[in-house]
């Protein structure tokens, strides 16, 4: 399969390391700089992945969508123009897939996540909140990993009235996400239920970007030869 690889950064490289171990090709790499001639390598591109940022992710989305290429995305930030999206897709009948994250292990910690909350949910003593740490240069906050994980919470537990960004979460209503942002940290994820009496943690802990990667290039393999709007459960089964 050939790849063109949208946002040439680490996550890029890394994209770019594990494909070519899968036996992919790389015939183009698209940074914030890149000239209209490098953007045309994307027509030797049987799909593109992209990893950039949310003030571009739009552009490069409908750009893939106007112009036929099969996508995948990881970026964040984006997801309230998701609508609009769908429409794009269904208008250039293309190939689109994304996910808040993209590691199977994240996944995995996701459905533990769902069923934990509905648990959860007979046990009133308990308050829920969730705290995310990245890298400093991630922009978003909090993560999309962070809000989806949220959202599985939100729908397990319907006495919780969504969730907030706070510093430290006193609303049991709520679910309070806490961001950090520090270092060269990968990813980390914890959900913890506090009671009076014990507290109850979920914790996944990312070790490097080769799981993120690895679940893209998937996610891309997957897509050979679909139309439609996928996500990370589209593939996972």
């Amino acid at each position: 399969m050939k790849i063109g690889i949208i946002g040439y950064g680490k996550m890029g490289k890394t994209i770019e390391e594990i494909g070519v171990q899968r036996g992919h090709e790389i015939v183009a790499r698209i940074t914030s700089s890149s000239t209209d001639e490098e953007w045309n390598d994307l027509n030797e591109a049987d799909v593109c992945i992209e990893f950039t940022n949310p003030a571009s992710a739009l552009e490069n989305i409908k750009y893939c969508m106007e112009n036929g290429f099969p996508m995948v995305t990881g970026t964040t930030g984006w997801y309230d123009h998701i609508d609009k999206v769908e429409r794009w897709q269904d208008k250039y009948k293309g190939s689109f897939f994304y996910a808040s994250n993209f590691s199977i292990g994240m996944n995995l910690f996701w459905q533990v996540n769902r069923r934990l909350a509905e648990i959860m949910n007979n046990h009133e003593d308990y308050a829920v909140s969730i705290k995310e740490i990245h890298h400093k240069e991630k922009l978003d906050k909090p993560s999309g990993t962070a809000i989806t994980t949220a959202e599985q919470i939100n729908k397990a537990i319907p006495d919780l009235k969504g969730w907030k960004l706070v510093e430290d979460n006193q609303n049991a209503d709520v679910i309070g996400i806490e961001s950090i942002r520090e270092g060269a940290a990968k990813g980390t994820h914890i959900v913890t239920y506090e009671s009076d009496i014990d507290s109850i943690e979920l914790k996944h802990e990312a070790k490097s970007r080769n799981g993120f990667a690895l679940g893209s290039i998937m996610a891309a393999e997957f897509l050979e030869g679909q139309k439609g709007f996928f996500t990370m459960e589209d593939m996972l089964g």
